[in-house]
């Protein structure tokens, strides 16, 4: 990398974002419980990606915990392993929390014992690895982005350029959530683990491990983690509390003073960006033989009669969370997968968490509030301060309102991150984010339009230039008149009263 290694341990305060109740510490007054494995799981196969992973069991089949299940359909991608040991029951489609629609699974009911596959052997010392066969073992291991992207962790390595920074995720900025803050707080010495083989993976001459001002407890520590790692190339980076700071587009111009160009990756300035927990579950792997099978979820809410951080693994029903947080202590209003500012409501509490799932939320009456009544934008600019993609939302209104792709496009709404500081801040309470979402859709069938007419111009112009050249080659025939008058003569000795 060319340009001089330039980090800020406390960055400034941006003019964006939004201040928002936090409401963490009603999940941070326990230990993170360990969830016993539960009696039924339903595994996704689908990484965040979109791609769907090859069943490698069949219905009935037993399996031990942390056995693979399913293996990658492209290169880079993550294997998939049974969350629990037992047997095969189902593989089919089912419907997940978070998901927006039923997406291939299998279901795994648990037995009596908890058998562990031990076909992944530990490597406590994995800088005598290439970086090559790190990755590998990662993508062998199923770890995704636990952030909640999903996005498959040795793909994303794969991206990284020569000598790039990494930057480790912990600034988790949504109210409620607190899984990274606990596991920070009690696991600060895997997290380190963790950034240190990642940093092997690509040769990272800094990682830099991003907080939040409001979380001491997890600085200190990561600081006797640091401390005791005695590398060099690990800091820290103690960020504001506003929100969406955690974001990773966002992040990254806070910790390096860099701007992700629009339409590009992280990795085209020479930034790789992880979460804590993945950082977390690559040394499990690495250093216990363990793969991706579970992960810290913060149950809480009002309705949660003990809210609290639970290591659950992957499959688990809501339902066991919600049982093993002491149950629901009346009806909740609503169920919500992740913060309040871009978590999505759940039909019922019987679907099952995957990789992505950090927060469940039983939200009371007087959590939600009433709803107010959508009111005429009045103008006053309070959404484009607290846009932290520097973009004009209610221009972008306007333009989804008319169905307006041209200037959708030229607005950049493909740079929203949907956050919701928008929704937040609006005084006339206009749902700004779901219209967004609706303009991306509007715009993404336009491009395909665009696309499929294109390909059909294309596909017209070369057929119009092959008859032209079979033309060219074939030589000029004379009219056969004898062939002529053969074909005239078939004609006139057609008789209708002889044709039927």
């Amino acid at each position: 990398m060319s340009d001089p290694v330039v980090w800020n341990p406390q960055p400034r305060r941006p003019a964006w974002g939004v201040r928002t109740p936090r409401r963490k510490t009603l999940a941070t007054r326990a230990p993170i419980l360990r969830a016993p494995p539960p009696a039924r799981v339903t595994i996704p196969l689908v990484s965040g990606a979109g791609i769907s992973a090859q069943p490698v069991v069949v219905a009935g089949q037993s399996v031990r915990c942390g056995e693979p299940v399913a293996t990658p359909t492209a290169a880079g991608y993550p294997c998939i392993h049974a969350s629990i040991a037992g047997r095969v029951t189902d593989i089919g489609l089912y419907p997940v929390a978070g998901g927006s629609g039923p997406v291939p699974c299998i279901v795994i009911e648990r037995s009596d014992g908890e058998t562990v596959w031990d076909g992944y052997p530990a490597w406590p010392d994995s800088s005598l690895l290439p970086a090559a066969e790190i990755r590998r073992q990662i993508s062998a291991a199923g770890i995704v982005g636990l952030g909640g992207a999903l996005f498959p962790t040795a793909a994303k390595l794969d991206s990284a350029g020569q000598t790039p920074l990494l930057l480790l995720n912990g600034a988790e900025c949504e109210a409620y959530i607190s899984c990274d803050d606990m596991l920070l707080r009690e696991r600060a010495e895997r997290v380190v683990a963790g950034g240190r083989i990642l940093s092997a993976a690509v040769g990272a001459e800094l990682c830099v491990i991003a907080i939040k001002t409001d979380m001491p407890e997890a600085r200190r520590a990561l600081l006797d983690a640091i401390d005791a790692a005695a590398d060099p190339r690990m800091v820290i980076s103690t960020v504001t509390a506003k929100y969406p700071a955690g974001g990773e587009r966002q992040l990254i111009e806070l910790v390096f003073g860099r701007e992700v160009p629009a339409g590009g990756r992280p990795a085209d300035i020479g930034i790789i960006c992880q979460n804590v927990g993945t950082a977390a579950a690559v040394a499990d792997f690495f250093l216990d033989g363990r793969p991706l099978i579970s992960r810290v979820i913060t149950v809480t809410g009002s309705s949660i009669a003990r809210p609290c951080n639970i290591e659950a693994r992957i499959g688990t029903s809501v339902a066991d969370l919600v049982q093993l947080a002491g149950g629901y202590t009346g009806t909740p209003e609503r169920l919500i997968m992740g913060g309040p500012m871009m978590g999505i409501a759940l039909a019922d509490d019987e679907l099952p968490i995957s990789a992505a799932t950090n927060c469940v939320i039983a939200a009371t009456v007087e959590e939600l509030g009433e709803a107010s009544a959508e009111l005429p934008c009045i103008r006053c600019g309070l959404c484009v301060e607290a846009c932290p993609a520097a973009l004009m939302p209610q221009e972008l209104l306007t333009a989804v309102r008319d169905e307006n792709t041209a200037r959708l496009e030229s607005l950049g709404i493909s740079e929203c991150i949907e956050c919701g500081a928008c929704d937040y801040s609006c005084p006339s309470h206009i749902p700004l984010t779901a219209q967004f979402r609706t303009g991306k859709r509007l715009l993404a069938n336009a491009q395909l339009s665009r696309r499929e007419a294109s390909i059909a111009r294309t596909r017209f112009e070369a057929r119009n230039r092959r008859l032209a050249d079979e033309n060219r080659a074939q030589p000029e025939n004379p009219v056969d008149a004898d062939a002529l008058q053969t074909l005239l003569a078939r004609t006139r000795r057609r008789d209708p009263e002889q044709s039927d």
